[in-house]
Protein backbone atom coordinates (compact mmCIF):
# COMPACT_ATOMS: atom_id res chain seq x y z
CA UNK A 1 0.00 0.00 0.00
CA UNK A 2 1.11 3.35 -0.86
CA UNK A 3 0.42 6.66 1.43
CA UNK A 4 1.29 10.07 0.39
CA UNK A 5 1.01 12.77 2.76
CA UNK A 6 0.87 16.33 1.55
CA UNK A 7 2.90 19.56 3.46
CA UNK A 8 3.22 23.17 2.60
CA UNK A 9 0.29 24.93 2.03
CA UNK A 10 -1.71 27.72 3.82
CA UNK A 11 -3.33 31.30 3.36
CA UNK A 12 -0.27 33.96 1.44
CA UNK A 13 -1.24 37.29 -0.48
CA UNK A 14 -1.96 37.37 -4.14
CA UNK A 15 1.89 37.26 -5.76
CA UNK A 16 3.44 35.11 -3.43
CA UNK A 17 4.81 31.93 -3.82
CA UNK A 18 4.03 28.78 -2.07
CA UNK A 19 6.01 24.81 -2.12
CA UNK A 20 3.90 21.96 -1.18
CA UNK A 21 5.65 18.33 -0.97
CA UNK A 22 4.43 15.08 -1.10
CA UNK A 23 5.67 12.54 0.27
CA UNK A 24 5.47 8.80 -1.17
CA UNK A 25 5.65 6.12 1.49
CA UNK A 26 4.57 2.59 1.77
CA UNK A 27 5.71 1.16 -1.79
CA UNK A 28 7.53 4.00 -3.50
CA UNK A 29 8.71 1.79 -6.04
CA UNK A 30 5.38 0.70 -6.65
CA UNK A 31 4.73 4.30 -8.06
CA UNK A 32 4.96 5.15 -11.67
CA UNK A 33 4.10 8.68 -11.77
CA UNK A 34 2.83 11.38 -9.28
CA UNK A 35 0.55 13.90 -10.10
CA UNK A 36 -0.76 17.39 -8.58
CA UNK A 37 -4.71 17.94 -8.31
CA UNK A 38 -6.92 20.45 -7.13
CA UNK A 39 -10.17 21.48 -5.83
CA UNK A 40 -11.81 24.69 -5.43
CA UNK A 41 -14.70 25.76 -3.72
CA UNK A 42 -17.87 24.31 -5.89
CA UNK A 43 -15.81 23.42 -8.59
CA UNK A 44 -14.96 19.47 -9.66
CA UNK A 45 -11.39 18.50 -9.21
CA UNK A 46 -8.93 19.91 -11.49
CA UNK A 47 -5.16 18.41 -12.57
CA UNK A 48 -2.35 20.41 -12.32
CA UNK A 49 1.14 18.89 -12.78
CA UNK A 50 1.91 15.78 -13.38
CA UNK A 51 5.34 13.80 -13.09
CA UNK A 52 7.44 10.36 -14.29
CA UNK A 53 8.84 8.85 -11.39
CA UNK A 54 11.65 7.07 -13.37
CA UNK A 55 12.66 9.76 -16.27
CA UNK A 56 11.96 13.53 -16.91
CA UNK A 57 8.36 13.47 -18.29
CA UNK A 58 6.25 16.11 -17.35
CA UNK A 59 2.72 17.38 -18.15
CA UNK A 60 1.26 20.68 -17.15
CA UNK A 61 -2.34 22.17 -17.42
CA UNK A 62 -3.49 24.50 -19.03
CA UNK A 63 -2.38 28.24 -19.30
CA UNK A 64 -3.31 28.66 -15.90
CA UNK A 65 -0.63 27.25 -14.34
CA UNK A 66 2.04 26.73 -16.77
CA UNK A 67 5.12 29.01 -16.61
CA UNK A 68 3.83 29.54 -13.14
CA UNK A 69 3.91 25.73 -11.52
CA UNK A 70 6.86 24.05 -11.10
CA UNK A 71 6.46 19.81 -10.97
CA UNK A 72 9.84 18.52 -9.57
CA UNK A 73 10.69 15.47 -7.61
CA UNK A 74 13.54 14.07 -4.97
CA UNK A 75 13.78 10.36 -5.33
CA UNK A 76 15.86 9.49 -2.42
CA UNK A 77 13.44 11.68 -0.33
CA UNK A 78 10.56 9.82 -2.08
CA UNK A 79 8.80 13.59 -2.52
CA UNK A 80 7.53 15.15 -5.06
CA UNK A 81 7.02 19.23 -4.87
CA UNK A 82 4.55 21.22 -6.50
CA UNK A 83 6.56 24.85 -6.73
CA UNK A 84 3.79 27.69 -7.25
CA UNK A 85 4.87 31.20 -7.94
CA UNK A 86 2.62 34.49 -9.07
CA UNK A 87 -0.05 32.83 -6.78
CA UNK A 88 -3.52 34.54 -7.68
CA UNK A 89 -6.73 34.31 -5.56
CA UNK A 90 -8.33 31.63 -8.27
CA UNK A 91 -5.53 29.37 -7.42
CA UNK A 92 -7.14 29.18 -3.48
CA UNK A 93 -8.18 25.58 -3.13
CA UNK A 94 -7.61 21.81 -1.84
CA UNK A 95 -4.19 20.96 -3.20
CA UNK A 96 -4.21 16.80 -3.67
CA UNK A 97 -1.13 14.40 -4.63
CA UNK A 98 -1.83 10.87 -6.44
CA UNK A 99 0.12 8.35 -7.60
CA UNK A 100 -0.42 5.58 -10.22
CA UNK A 101 1.44 2.53 -9.93
CA UNK A 102 1.79 1.71 -14.20
CA UNK A 103 1.38 3.60 -17.41
CA UNK A 104 2.50 6.60 -18.38
CA UNK A 105 1.77 10.62 -16.91
CA UNK A 106 -1.69 11.29 -17.24
CA UNK A 107 -4.13 13.99 -16.48
CA UNK A 108 -7.08 12.19 -15.79
CA UNK A 109 -8.09 11.73 -11.69
CA UNK A 110 -9.50 8.20 -12.50
CA UNK A 111 -6.13 6.87 -13.74
CA UNK A 112 -4.91 7.19 -10.43
CA UNK A 113 -4.51 5.08 -7.45
CA UNK A 114 -3.62 6.18 -4.20
CA UNK A 115 -4.04 9.96 -3.23
CA UNK A 116 -3.07 12.11 -0.31
CA UNK A 117 -5.81 13.85 2.22
CA UNK A 118 -5.17 16.98 0.43
CA UNK A 119 -3.89 19.96 1.67
CA UNK A 120 -5.85 23.72 1.74
CA UNK A 121 -3.90 26.78 -0.23
CA UNK A 122 -5.71 30.15 0.25
CA UNK A 123 -4.78 33.32 -1.91
CA UNK A 124 -6.04 36.84 -0.80
CA UNK A 125 -5.84 39.98 -2.88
Amino acid sequence: QVQLVESGGGSVQAGDSLRLSCVVSGRPFGVNSVAWFRRAPQLERQFVAATSWSDDNTLYADDSVKGRFTISRDNAKSTVYLRMNSLKPEDTAVYYCAAKPTGGISRWNYDYTYWGQGIRVTISS
